[in-house]
């Protein structure tokens, strides 16, 4: 959410953002907003101007008993009596003034970052940096369900007759390779500096509505019935809100988590092949890292956060690429973001497996995240980035990791976690 001070002082530079995300039904907003602020700003005055006459001519009252002239008291009370009406009258429209100011302002996006590509979706993101040599074997990498099932380590049948679509069943060497995959992304954080952390999987509807936009909200969050609680789509969520409401003194920051946590989400409007198996699912694990600093920092830790996936999935011999993400691919209260793609040697390209971001101080606030200076208070700025999330993971994992005669080899790296085993060998 902008700073109104922000928007009435700048309101084409908040117009021309908005065009540049593609969101022009956007733009009556901040005319609407101008003059609710307008209004608001007029009734604070009268408000303010009523009760020190209220006041004043109040004082006047005991004088005017104590002089016995009870009738021109009488009908000073009048005056205090009708300028009281006009208070509460103003006040309870100031309120409304105020909620239909916070409606509009929280559907005109944040500013982006200046560095940030103008592209209409994410079809005009923007390739920065490969790592890694992406390459495709001379014999057939099956779909990786096809792979998990020959080491008997999916049952998408049985998911589906228990939960329906978008669930799995992982079990034997896959589901402990899942698992290995989230404990070596847990120590790999930890061995960086960041503290671990288990959040809730719960949050409230000022968590959420602190966290991401309506339309992310409307897309992704599950509500639980008869309870003002929702299931995290990510450990971002309740990371973020831990910190609703608190003034942090400076000298803490920057603060930097690595947060573990199943993942909901209902995932509208996934089809295609590549949308089945475990590439789009309503239930996940995954390892995430949060950071919340001082404003000038922000910009370092971006660059530190993505940076910490690639070396990840490098580490693990998976190629990688980053993704600028262009202005319309952007969610609302986003700064600057972009993807981080492993290579598919099935697919022959590259694919999502993580997501980094800058939100600036636009869930500061809204979730009140304020910091304490030398020079007072000032809000934070607040970053996520995955580590891993191992659905998607495992897809890239076994396919860059698959050799012809069905088998796939265990890195270096996360042997400790599967036993010592240097390779898994198919059941079938």
């Amino acid at each position: 959410m902008l700073d109104i001070k922000f928007l009435r002082e700048n309101p084409e530079i908040v117009k021309q953002n908005i065009r540049n995300k593609f969101q022009d039904t956007k733009l009556p907003l901040v005319d609407e907003v101008i003059a609710l602020d307008k209004e608001n700003r007029e009734i604070k005055q009268e408000v303010e101007s009523l009760r020190a006459e209220r006041n004043k001519i109040s004082k006047e009252i005991g004088k005017l008993m104590g002089q016995g002239k009870k009738e021109e008291a009488e009908e000073v009370k009048k005056k205090v009596a009708a300028s009281g009406a006009r208070i509460d009258e103003l006040s309870a429209r100031e309120k409304e003034v105020e909620e239909e100011i916070k409606k509009r302002m929280m559907v005109i996006p944040q500013i982006i970052d200046p560095s940030v590509p103008i592209g209409k979706d994410d079809s005009e993101n923007v390739e920065i940096e490969k790592f890694g040599e992406p390459a495709v074997p001379d014999f057939e990498i099956p779909y990786h369900t096809d792979i998990m099932e020959s080491f008997s380590g999916i049952d998408l049948d049985s998911a589906r007759r228990v939960a329906g679509n978008g669930f799995y069943y992982l079990m034997g060497d896959i589901a402990r390779l899942h698992s290995a995959v989230i404990a070596y992304a847990r120590d790999f954080m930890i061995g960086r500096g960041f503290t671990y952390c288990v959040p809730p999987f719960m949050i409230r509807s000022d968590v959420v509505t602190g966290v991401m936009s309506f339309s992310e909200m409307e897309a992704m969050m599950y509500k639980i019935e008869g309870e003002d609680l929702y299931l995290i789509g990510t450990s971002e969520h309740s990371m973020i809100g831990k910190f609703i409401d608190q003034i942090i003194p400076e000298e803490q920051l920057p603060l930097t988590y690595t947060s573990y946590s199943p993942c909901f989400r209902k995932e509208k409007g996934a089809h295609g092949l590549e949308e089945r198996g475990v590439y789009r699912i309503h239930q996940f694990e995954k390892q995430e890292m949060i950071v919340v600093c001082r404003p000038e920092e922000s910009k370092i830790w971006y660059d530190r956060l993505w940076q910490n996936t690639v070396d990840l999935f490098r580490s693990m011999d998976i190629p990688v690429r980053t993704l600028e993400c262009c202005s319309g691919d952007l969610a609302d209260l986003k700064v600057k973001s972009c993807d981080v793609e492993a290579w598919s040697p099935r697919q022959k390209k590259y694919f999502e497996v993580g997501s980094c971001s800058n939100l600036g101080d636009a869930q500061a606030r809204r979730l009140k995240i304020r910091i304490q200076g030398e020079n007072g208070k000032y809000l934070a700025h607040t970053l996520n980035n995955t580590v891993v999330a191992p659905p998607r993971m495992l897809i890239a994992f076994l396919e860059n990791n698959l050799n012809e005669d069905g088998s796939v080899n265990i890195p270096e790296v996360l042997r400790p976690y599967m036993g010592g085993k240097e390779k898994l060998i198919p059941s079938k």
